[in-house]
């Protein structure tokens, strides 16, 4: 080939190539640092700062009510990496805010692709002489009942969290390390600080540490939704909301589409009852689509609600262990969770093929549901690999007024693997970036593809 027609070649082929998309941005700091229970309320500054350039020209600081913070003029952008707000802090005082979210995504890269989402939360420690004084005098803690504290503290993580040894983490030299600090801690607040440095290690989103009426938790792992929020109003016809988080949608032939944000009690009843009816109705869809993929969990039972309508005999859908310091090997034997039919009247199992879409904001009871509807010889799962963290979290108190709430079971599914970590594979992976979500959505187009086959 002749060096022009060779170089020729070579530019064309760059000009239309398919553009390679960056990785998508994340949060690397924050001040206050995300999880820090005694920050200076005189702070005056809100630092987030990214892990590549970033576009100045949006963002999206979501949260609100009382503890989102009191933000002062406008932001401005540091350096390409770095985003600041001023800020007016309160003494004593606990905030909550999002960087982004699945909604709202204009913090992005300069490449243009959104920052993955992430939650910020810290307090403020007491200001003036309740600062000097190290808290009030029902909160003063002595070195003696920081010791025994940190006994229990020892026995909790050792013998009572079900996953303890899921990253060979050496609990005992850990809590030794911050054991000095521990002890001479004067407040909750400065024992609680160590004790989620230590908690942290295991990356486990289950674990938290509870002050009084407040939960902290001691690991925050944002995650991208293989979704658009936006977009799905758009692109779902017939799309209604029921309540928060709980959607449907009917396509004109039959298709049916269901949207469970959350397994929650505090779901209105109605918005439950409807989607059954939409189930058990005859003629009202012939297939259906249920969409969980921003769902990160809540009570089994809810699901299990769901599930119920697309199996007609009992089934064994999930495995788990408990830990127990008593029993050989610190595990209790293996026990079965089961789905059983729920009926209403002379309504029947929903025969058609089910479409679940799920992807890595799935985790917990949500998860859960995955398994049980993958007991439906009718129902394939699509999109991407779920988030693999599933616990039935309890509490132990440490008798100087905090408690740490830690995993109690090993979940496995029905042939017995365990998927911590791991996550659950989906029977069709949709693999797609942000930008293929900006106006369409590849995951549910695979579904509606396998439904209408």
């Amino acid at each position: 080939m002749p060096r022009c027609l060779s170089r020729c070649t070579v530019l064309l082929l760059s000009l239309f190539a398919a553009p390679t998309l960056a990785a998508p941005p994340q949060v690397v700091s924050t001040t206050p640092a995300n999880g820090d229970l005694a920050v200076d309320p005189s702070v005056d500054q809100l630092v987030i700062v990214f892990d590549q350039d970033m576009s100045p020209g949006g963002r999206s600081m979501t949260g609100g009510g009382d503890t989102f913070p009191k933000l002062i003029g406008q932001p401005v952008w540091r350096d390409p990496r770095t985003f600041v707000w001023r800020v007016k802090l309160e003494p004593d005082h606990e905030y909550r805010f999002g960087v982004n979210s699945p909604s709202y995504r204009n913090f992005k890269s300069a490449a243009g692709e959104s920052s993955v989402p992430y939650f910020v939360h810290f307090r403020t420690a007491p200001d003036g002489e309740a600062a000097s004084a190290a808290g009030s005098p029902e909160e003063k803690l002595t070195p003696e009942a920081n010791d025994a504290a940190i006994a229990k503290l020892r026995e909790a993580i050792t013998q009572r969290y079900s996953y303890r040894d899921r990253l060979g983490i050496d609990w005992n030299a850990l809590i030794d390390e911050y054991a000095p600090k521990m002890r001479a801690a004067t407040t909750q607040r400065q024992f609680a600080a160590s004790v989620l440095a230590i908690l942290g290690q295991a990356k486990d989103k289950h674990i938290s540490v509870r002050i009084g009426g407040e939960t902290v938790p001691a690991f925050v792992n944002p995650v991208r939704v293989n979704a658009n929020a936006q977009v799905l109003p758009k692109i779902v016809p017939g799309w209604t909301q029921l309540a928060d988080g709980f959607y449907v949608g009917r396509y004109d032939d039959h298709i049916g589409y269901l949207r469970i944000d959350a397994w929650s009690r505090d779901t209105p009843v109605g918005a439950y009852i409807t989607a059954l009816q939409m189930l058990v109705q005859k003629d009202w869809a012939k297939a259906m689509v249920i969409d969980v993929r921003f769902n990160g969990g809540g009570d089994e039972t809810m699901a299990a609600f769901i599930a119920s309508q697309f199996v007609d005999h009992s089934v064994v859908y999930a495995q788990h262990v408990y830990a127990d310091p008593d029993a050989p090997g610190g595990f209790t034997p293996v026990r079965q969770r089961t789905l059983d039919p729920i009926r209403f009247g002379d309504s029947k199992r929903f025969a058609g093929k089910v479409a679940v879409l799920v992807g890595p904001a799935v985790m917990s009871s949500c998860e859960a549901f995955v398994l049980m509807m993958k007991q439906d010889p009718d129902c394939k799962t699509f999109g991407d690999t779920t988030q693999g963290s599933s616990g039935n979290p309890r509490p132990h108190e440490l008798g100087n007024g905090l408690a740490v709430i830690l995993p109690s079971w090993k979940s496995m599914d029905p042939q017995g693997r365990e998927f911590e970590g791991i996550g659950l594979e989906p029977d069709v992976k949709v693999s797609a970036t942000e930008r293929d979500f900006a106006d369409a959505d590849p995951v549910l187009d695979a579904a509606m593809q396998y439904l209408r086959q």
